[in-house]
């Protein structure tokens, strides 16, 4: 493949954040290349197996949810519960039920059928995730460059230089670009390149993963599959995710404190005591990793035109995803602005804005995975020893120990709070008017128009989500036809900042959460400006929302 001497973005990284990240640059008509070191086709380790809610909402506005939805992995009608039982074939104690993905839109009973959004969460591996990811970048026209690694960059007030080094041929290329960003995974060179710094706790969890085969493994359960098994027993705790809900499994074994050591920890006598089977029991290893859970998040995300997403800024216990979802949110954040500034309708000062509004939320959700980390680390050091007990007393000790599992485990994999309730509060591109947006916990959030808050989600009169509305740019929305909109759109026009019109129903809306007659909706679903009137001087708001004001 031939290599462009220059593009707009250059990303170092074809995981599922660059990919993302690319994808929606393209989407709004950047130029931008990939460098991914990984063959093409090479499949990702066995990791995330979670696609929150939030993420589902980006790939749905990128066009690319349906193909997400539909791609390999559990089949369709696969339970995505949440099991915990005493072993993989043991005694099943409680249940958190997740609708499979065939009734993914239409099941509202689980404790995430509430949630104010046009796509729901949904479970599938990377193994599976990112395939669909890169084809569908692919197929839209960003390229990528295969076996290719950013070997080193040089930048000043005009652009990056960098220097990319071909792993198969040895060829070196020089590439322009107006900006680099390093989706460069945890061991980020982009992170070390800036001088960015990791803080926070370095070890939080040691975890022995193994990914299997076992196709006997089903008919040994004596309770229905789940996508999560727990297996909780005083002599070893661990959770289990089916891969393709036949005969794949990814195995989390969770080590106890005294147990520093992987190498001295038996993997075979393990596993087999988290599912529960004697040593005639035959499986595959299909792979195998063993990690630290951390909680460590950089001191800067930017130098100058060079940034990090993802796993490059930030490391931590990978709870329900939390790292990935969190790393394509960082993407959906940037990708507009650097696409404003880029397409000149934004001052280059607004990329500071990323930094402000990124680094503040990745803390606060890295603290709700080690705290729930730390949570279940302590569950799984009081097992009781009555847990498989056969008679009164074993059901008494598997039903109190369910209960404390559902309440420590529900708010983990239905994280509404996580998902929606988080807010930018220290932005210089939001135009905040004194009150505070709502409080929210892990899995309790209030939709809110406050500036700062995610753009409250509603269903309009036609049956379209509100965010099948809105556009790519910016979105005015009216509550009140009366409510005077030309002055922002005519500013808008002028500034050429994109900007739609969209008239909601009063009552709809204000029980969606809406109060103010006018909102301005930014182009990553964040609230930038309410108020009942236009302001008295709609440039200068623009200018504010646009970067223009930090200069």
């Amino acid at each position: 493949m031939s290599v462009p001497a220059r593009t707009e973005v250059l990303i170092a990284g074809g995981g599922p954040v660059g990919i993302t990240l690319a994808l929606d640059l393209h989407r709004r008509g950047i130029a931008v290349l990939v460098l991914e070191q990984r063959a093409r086709a090479e499949p990702p380790s066995v990791k995330c197996n979670h696609v929150a809610a939030r993420t589902m909402e980006a790939f749905r506005r990128l066009g690319i949810v349906r193909a997400i939805r539909d791609a390999p992995g559990l089949p369709p009608d696969h339970p995505n519960d949440v099991a915990f039982r005493t072993t993989t074939t043991g005694i099943e104690f409680a249940r958190i039920h997740i609708p499979c993905r065939r009734d993914r839109y239409t099941d509202r009973s689980g404790p995430d059928g509430h949630w104010p959004t046009p796509e729901p969460p949904h479970r599938i591996n990377q193994i599976y995730l990112e395939p669909a990811l890169v084809a569908a970048a692919t197929a839209a026209g960003v390229r990528v460059l295969n076996r290719t690694r950013l070997t080193g960059f040089a930048q000043d007030e005009t652009g990056v230089r960098a220097e990319a080094r071909d792993l198969d041929t040895g060829a070196v290329w020089e590439i322009q670009a107006d900006y680099l960003i390093g989706c460069d995974g945890p061991h980020s060179e982009t992170r070390r390149a800036i001088g960015a710094r990791l803080a926070g706790d370095p070890v939080v969890q040691r975890t022995q993963s193994t990914y299997i085969r076992a196709p006997g493994l089903i008919a040994r359960m004596q309770a229905p599959p789940a996508w999560s098994t727990q297996s909780l027993n005083p002599r070893r705790s661990a959770n289990m995710f089916a891969i393709d809900g036949r005969e794949t499994w990814l195995i989390h074994n969770y080590l106890r404190p005294d147990e520093t050591s992987f190498d001295a920890v038996d993997r075979d006598g393990c596993i087999r005591a988290i599912l529960g089977v004697g040593p005639d029991f035959e499986y595959a290893v299909l792979g195998k990793e063993d990690w630290i859970g951390r909680r460590m998040v950089a001191d800067r995300f930017r130098r100058e035109r060079v940034f990090i997403c993802g796993d490059a800024a930030h490391i931590w216990v990978p709870f329900a995803g939390y790292g990935m979802n969190t790393g394509i949110a960082d993407a959906t954040n940037l990708a507009w602005m650097l696409a404003a500034v880029l397409r000149g309708w934004a001052h280059p000062e607004i990329l500071a804005a990323h930094e402000a509004e990124r680094q503040p939320i990745t803390e606060q959700v890295s603290r709700h995975a080690m705290g729930t980390a730390l949570a279940l680390a302590r569950a799984r050091g009081s097992v009781p020893p009555e847990i498989e007990w056969p008679g009164p007393e074993g059901d008494l000790a598997r039903a109190e120990f369910g209960r404390k599992l559902l309440a420590l485990n529900t708010p983990q994999y239905c994280c509404g709070g996580l998902n929606f309730g988080y807010f930018y509060d220290r932005s210089p591109i939001i135009a905040y008017d004194g009150e505070a947006a709502p409080g929210y916990t892990m899995d309790g959030f209030t939709q809110s128009d406050v500036p700062g808050c995610r753009t409250p989600h509603l269903w309009l009169p036609d049956g379209r989500s509100l965010y099948d509305a809105l556009g790519a740019g910016f979105a005015l929305l009216r509550l009140d036809p009366r409510a005077d909109a030309d002055p922002i759109i005519q500013a808008a026009a002028r500034a050429h900042v994109p900007l739609c019109l969209v008239d909601l129903d009063a009552d709809a809306a204000s029980a969606a959460g809406y109060s103010r007659k006018l909102v301005l909706s930014r182009p990553d679903l964040h609230v930038g400006w309410r108020a009942d009137s236009p302001p008295p001087d709609p440039a200068r708001l623009l200018a504010h929302l646009t970067g223009y004001r930090m200069s």
